[in-house]
């Protein structure tokens, strides 16, 4: 169906300067070197900057930020209701920023569900009307089919009944629920919600989002722009922005603490590392001068036993950090680090100044920081001693 849906895949893309380039991954949607770009009264005002990231079929991805940090922007870059001021976006093998108007609106049509905040319901339209509209501008599907699947898709959000009725007529949860159904009418392969759950009660919330994870179950790649921390720790994936940028998923990860400014900070300082395994990271009884966090596979904590073979007492999966020991307490390495025999391992690297800079400006995460390489030299103790 994909490949009907966006014909034959090609084996390379066009980059964002009009030259061919290979495919730089295997993902669904690829955003390449993205800038965009308004004109202000005070002057031209960039919201996005440089902005590179992909997402892979069947993901849930919960896009959060604060307000005017450039989410909802990002979003349309993909809709195409926005258009990059430079750079390149994906969505399977169709280069979405060289589509014209015209053919922007029926590939959308076909291929994007769009779920707003505020319903985007036609006033004048029914519930089943409203549904069956996207098939109508999009030719598919016959009459009779049509109304058939608008029905069937107002019978899966529990609305059927309603169908008759014009959007006044009935709450805003009903509303977006057949603005859900309604982003299916063509069974899209990817669902774009923009705030979906902004405007409704806790419960409506937890409804609509319920019905998001069946869609991804389902094979559905879901793009959800929200402001609700909640939410957003139940998805499979979370794209923080912040200015304008990418924040690394592994500084939010490891430091949640943080500021969005803070971590935006220590994105542009780290340092990728990749090691095979069984390969050292860190030796013991060697001087300190970075903060790593794990960013890929696995990594053995070893500990040197004067009396007995070395020993592997815990390990570092994703998202976890070491070498807060001598960057908080000084002195050489108390233990060695190396990537685990099951495979390769990568870390981003922090150097200890930068580090150190920030923590200075969060006593929050450097007392959580502290607490946790306490307990570690008590576990380097121990190890030791067992």
């Amino acid at each position: 169906m994909l490949q009907r849906l966006f014909g034959k895949k090609d084996s390379r893309r066009r980059g964002a300067d009009g030259q061919d380039g290979t495919t730089v991954d295997d993902s669904f949607i690829h955003l390449h070197n993205i800038v965009k770009t308004f004109k202000t009264a005070a002057g031209e005002f960039t919201v996005l900057k440089g902005i590179n990231v992909h997402f892979n079929r069947g993901e849930f991805v919960g896009v959060i930020g604060k307000s005017g940090s450039g989410k909802s922007t990002l979003i349309n870059m993909i809709t195409g209701i926005d258009r990059p001021t430079s750079g390149a976006v994906w969505v399977g093998d169709t280069p979405v920023h060289k589509l014209s108007e015209g053919e922007l609106a029926v590939w959308r049509g076909k291929n994007l569900g769009v779920v707003f905040q505020f319903f985007q319901l036609l006033p004048t339209l029914t519930l089943i009307e409203n549904i069956m509209l996207p098939m109508d501008f999009c030719n598919m599907y016959s009459p009779r089919q049509r109304k058939e699947r608008a029905m069937h898709l107002l019978e899966r959000v529990e609305m059927e009944e309603h169908a008759h009725k014009l959007p006044t007529a009935i709450s805003g949860g009903q509303q977006q629920r057949v603005a859900i159904a309604r982003s299916l009418a063509n069974d899209p392969p990817v669902i774009i919600a923009d705030e979906p759950t902004g405007n409704l009660d806790s419960k409506t919330a937890e409804s609509i989002f319920q019905m998001f994870e069946e869609l991804v179950s389902q094979g559905k790649t879901i793009l959800m722009v929200t402001h609700d921390s909640s939410l957003a720790k139940r998805v499979n994936r979370t794209l923080l922005i912040a200015d304008g940028e990418i924040v690394s998923e592994y500084v939010a990860q490891a430091l949640p603490m943080l500021t969005h400014q803070q971590m935006l900070a220590l994105t542009h300082e780290l340092e990728p590392e990749s090691f095979q395994p069984g390969a050292t990271i860190i030796q013991e009884g060697s001087a300190g001068d970075h903060f790593y966090i794990v960013t890929e596979g696995v990594c053995d904590v070893v500990l040197h036993r004067p009396r007995g073979s070395d020993v592997v007492v815990s390990h570092f999966t994703i998202g976890q950090f070491f070498g807060e020991i001598e960057m908080l307490h000084g002195g050489h390495r108390r233990a060695t680090i190396r990537a685990s025999e099951a495979g390769p391992v990568k870390v981003v690297a922090i150097d200890y100044e930068k580090m150190c800079q920030v923590l200075g400006e969060s006593e929050q995460t450097r007392d959580a920081i502290e607490r946790i390489a306490k307990d570690r030299i008590a576990e380097n103790v121990a190890g030791r001693e067992s």
